[in-house]
């Protein structure tokens, strides 16, 4: 126990499940060969979470092993994801850190934790949960006034309910200065609906589909 509390402890340590090269499959880089670094731990729950294994466990690492590990990877884009990365504290250590070194960095994040210590560079890829997470209590709507061209925001669509709301929300939120995009809900809501609808109702938002599912389902690291 005292070598785990001694873990925690260290500056220079965070807790990751995994490290792995794959093309982004998301919002402002989708198909774009990036790393992505995989930190353990999330404070939400929602209904459709596809990396639950990230919940838990994990290994601690060094900030020098880490960006070793990016290095050999050989690619320029670096994601830091989760989980929740930034219910990990040091995470905002790291960001700067891989910016420092000369990478295009990308942070995902659920939009419950405040965004606002996030280094300028960092491209942020904020969630708004919508009713079907279960989890749309914990928004943290002061997050878009923070929000700069190079940032995105992210809803994912599960079901008509889902996408009314979000409707609604465009309407009556304020104005934030990035791309929005749609998902689809994995398995939950056909893409060619959800694509419907926004025709229908001419939204100012991208349709995204999971580039990385739709080559490899549901294959974990990829």
């Amino acid at each position: 126990m005292a070598a785990v509390a001694d873990q925690r402890e260290r500056p220079d340590r965070l807790k990751l499940t995994e490290t792995f090269v794959s093309l982004q499959g998301e919002a402002l880089t989708s198909g774009v060969p990036t790393a992505f670094i995989r930190l353990t731990g999330c404070p939400l729950r929602c209904g459709y979470c596809d990396t639950a294994y990230a919940f838990t466990g994990g290994e601690w690492r060094s900030f020098e092993s880490v960006l070793g590990e990016v290095a050999a990877f050989g690619v320029t884009h670096v994601c830091v994801t989760g989980g929740e990365p930034l219910a990990q504290p040091r995470c905002l250590k790291l960001l700067k850190a891989l910016c420092d070194a000369g990478y295009s960095v990308s942070l995902e994040t659920s939009g419950a934790m405040d965004i606002a210590a996030v280094d300028s560079r960092v491209s942020r890829i904020v969630d708004i949960k919508t009713p079907g997470s279960g989890e749309a209590e914990r928004n943290r709507w002061e997050n878009l006034a923070l929000l700069s061209a190079h940032d995105a925001v992210k809803l994912v669509i599960t079901d008509r309910t889902d996408y009314e709301w979000a409707r609604e929300l465009l309407q009556h939120r304020p104005h934030v200065p990035c791309p929005i995009f749609f998902s689809p809900s994995f398995g939950d809501l056909p893409a060619e609906q959800l694509a419907e609808w926004i025709l229908a109702d001419r939204l100012p938002v991208r349709l995204q589909l999971q580039l990385h599912k739709l080559l490899w389902g549901e294959a974990r690291g990829r």
